[in-house]
């Protein structure tokens, strides 16, 4: 779009206006000088995600919310809630870090032991085995045009030369040693370059047999379930190491469950398999798998109940089944 076709920004506020215009919409702000502090460290829109559920919903002359056409959700007026406090916001933004930084550590966990398996698994057959198409399902490998860029692609050859981009790019000590010494970068070192979205659509390509061995080794008896997983992790992952906010987040793209006695117990309904209880619950049973003494589990429930509480920001909005915080652990035995 060209510059003249834009209408005008918004006009630039300092912080002392930005918490007038916060007060004038009915935000109870206990302190100002600190407001102005938190919103310089922060940010006015990446808070204003934090208190969006807290504004006022546009609603009809009978009084029924008015829905947006696209999304669905509730349109929102300017004006806040009655009793919406600043510092509480502020709390539920340090909250959804901690939670972002609990949800990177079941992360990392997942990643790393994954990208072993596949290293060990498919290495076995040939140490160069991710340079190797014949592992990889043909359908893959063909070559299709993109609707809307109307450009060839094909995500074999895509995938293998961003990794081999990353092999090169790679400070890894193991890898450059390979380097070093004129040596070929057999599987198990060169998943040490990888990132998880590297992992997942390798994961993607590979041939069935070869995702079931993978399957077989984190106890999972469907190999399509696994795929999505690891690509919803993969999203949670990236938006986790971008600060960008996880609590009340959905997906388009429930989490499907395996049919085994753990989830069955859980009982996991739609709205928490689009939500971030969903995703705790997917990384536990993998996490356990990898480390069954881990007490992963246990920081979650306790980070969870520490929310603070703000009546528009409940629970369910997590896709709890209530609003009365991490249900019993025992349940996830």
């Amino acid at each position: 779009m060209k510059e003249h076709m834009l209408s005008p920004p918004k006009p630039h506020q300092n912080y002392s206006q930005l918490v007038a215009l916060l007060e004038s919409r009915g935000l109870i702000i206990p302190d100002r000088e600190r407001a102005e502090r938190k919103l310089s460290q922060i940010g006015y829109y990446r808070l204003s995600g934090f208190w969006f559920p807290c504004r006022e919903v546009k609603k009809d002359v009978s009084g029924v919310g008015i829905l947006h056409p696209g999304t669905k959700q509730p349109i929102r007026k300017d004006s806040f809630q009655p009793g919406t406090d600043f510092n509480k916001i502020v709390q539920l933004y340090l909250f959804d870090k901690r939670l972002r930084l609990l949800m990177l550590d079941a992360i990392e966990r997942v990643e790393i032991h994954i990208r072993s398996v596949i290293a060990h698994e498919v290495g076995y057959h040939d140490p160069l085995a991710y340079m190797n198409d014949s592992f990889i399902n043909p359908r893959k490998l063909k070559t299709w045009t993109d609707k809307k860029t109307k450009k060839e692609r094909n995500l074999w050859k895509e995938w293998h030369a961003k990794q081999q981009i990353a092999i090169n790019r790679s400070k890894e000590d193991c890898i450059k040693w390979h380097k070093i010494k004129k040596k070929a970068i057999p599987f198990w070192v060169a998943v040490e370059s990888w990132d998880f979205g590297t992992l997942s659509k390798y994961y993607s390509m590979l041939k069935g047999k070869y995702q079931g061995r993978i399957c077989s080794r984190l106890g999972i008896n469907n190999k399509m379930i696994l795929e999505n997983w690891l690509h919803e992790i993969n999203i949670l992952r990236n938006r986790c190491a971008h600060h960008t906010r996880i609590w009340n987040q959905s997906s388009n793209n429930p989490l499907p469950v395996l049919n085994l006695p753990y989830f069955e117990k859980l009982s996991l309904e739609k709205r928490a398999l689009e939500r971030v209880y969903g995703m705790i619950c997917i990384l536990w049973f993998l996490v356990k798998k990898i480390g069954p003494s881990s007490t992963w589990l246990h920081s979650a429930s306790q980070l969870i109940n520490s929310k603070p509480s703000i009546d528009c920001c409940p629970y369910t909005a997590m896709g709890f089944p209530d609003n009365t915080g991490f249900p019993d652990i025992d349940n996830f035995s």
